[in-house]
């Protein structure tokens, strides 16, 4: 008497991990990727925000500040914001995100003086 047993061979079961090892191959860096691309976002956005609570500080005090408790800014989680200098003719700001420390953006306004990446008056710049 035989009798019959259900179940998967070796080389079904070598087939699947195979398939799922590919997968995973191309999955990973497509993943990385995207993932650095909203650490870059979440930087160049605090800039941008900053810009504006600057300038809304400014209309207030007449002057800009390196304090972004003075102007409510709060940054993203994982993003290390510097405000360099900060006059009543001027400011600059760098700041870079905690998961890509190589990698940083910066802005600066009026007659402050330009800081790395940026080279363009009022525009967020990264490296990259």
């Amino acid at each position: 008497m035989t009798t019959r047993r259900s179940g998967f061979t070796l080389i079904e079961l070598l087939i699947v991990v195979v398939v799922i090892g590919i997968l995973a191959a191309i999955a990973i860096p497509k993943y990385t990727t995207v993932r650095e691309k909203g650490f870059m976002a979440a930087v160049k956005a605090d800039l941008r925000n900053l810009a504006t609570q600057e300038d809304l500080y400014y209309n207030d005090f007449y002057t800009y500040t390196t304090n972004p408790t003075d102007m409510g800014f709060d940054n993203s989680e994982g993003v290390i914001l510097t405000i360099g200098e900060a006059t009543n003719t001027g400011w600059s700001a760098t700041a870079y995100h905690a998961g890509l420390p190589a990698e940083s953006c910066g802005v600066y306004h009026g007659s402050a003086a330009a800081v790395t990446p940026a080279t363009v008056e009022s525009a967020v710049m990264c490296t990259r």
